[in-house]
């Protein structure tokens, strides 16, 4: 597909990778609507970008952010093509001391507002007979790791949400698409995580070169895109033989556990 005239939604737009995606969005033709909560980042985007994109300050976190975000989006678009979910929130705990708040929080936004975002736009889609939902998840959604229990459940259930909405439209002329990216160098992923992930030997790709795949995946119209070799393929030996990767995992989680921050430090 292309996106030349294709009114857009997409969400953490003012994030590290939300701001690259924009930009390679603009270049080839698209009208966007960047939805995320930090303010200050939309208008300095906005102004940077002349007037070609759609500012839209939303609270991903609540029903009602969801569905005013989505009327605010096609107040400025008129017709909405396509709903890019990239907004979330990571977090890297001892789930025994996780803040309960937080882990709503995190289920709010990673799962739950995609889904309220898809659900207020699917009529609009299929009374327009075209539409495209993209969820970018992660292969935490596929493999669940030490450390991340939030996070990879969150993305567990985007994954699962994708791949059931994309079974229910088949027969129509709207599309999901599923991206899993491995770790991204982006402020999402703190301090502790970088030094956890240099210890560990963890993969992590530039923010550049995940965008880039990103747009190819859309235009090739992918159903499912995993990013990153070997992560990928442990994509598919979790699914066969989860217990030969606890196994594997094993060692990289107690290197993982020693950069956790527990409650009082």
């Amino acid at each position: 597909m292309k996106f030349e005239g294709q009114g857009i939604i997409l969400t953490g737009a003012a994030g590290g990778m939300g701001q690259l995606l924009v930009a390679d969005l603009l270049k080839q033709g698209a009208q966007v609507a960047m939805v995320d909560a930090n303010e200050g980042a939309l208008q300095l985007l906005a102004a940077d970008a002349e007037g070609k994109v759609y500012p839209v300050v939303a609270d991903l976190s609540s029903t009602a952010g969801c569905a005013d975000a989505v009327k605010a989006c096609q107040k400025h678009l008129g017709q909405v093509d396509m709903l890019i979910n990239l907004a979330g929130l990571n977090s890297f705990a001892n789930f025994a001391e996780e803040d309960p708040n937080y882990i709503e929080l995190m289920m709010r936004v990673n799962v739950l507002a995609p889904m309220l975002l898809a659900r207020a736009l699917l009529p609009s889609f299929l009374a327009q007979n075209t539409g495209k939902i993209v969820n970018v998840g992660s292969v935490f959604g596929s493999i669940g790791f030490a450390w991340f229990a939030t996070y990879s459940a969150s993305k567990f259930g985007l994954r699962g949400f994708s791949e059931s909405l994309r079974r229910e439209l088949a027969d129509t002329n709207v599309h999901v698409t599923y991206i899993a990216p491995r770790a991204v160098k982006t402020p999402m992923n703190n301090a502790a995580v970088m030094k956890m992930g240099e210890a560990t030997g963890m993969n992590m790709d530039e923010p550049e070169l995940v965008v880039k795949k990103i747009i190819q995946a859309i235009e090739s119209d992918k159903k499912d895109c995993y990013f990153g070799f070997p992560e990928s393929l442990f994509v598919r030996v979790n699914a066969l033989l989860p217990r030969l990767v606890d196994l594997a995992l094993a060692g990289q989680n107690k290197i993982a556990k020693t950069f956790l921050k527990h409650k009082g430090e």
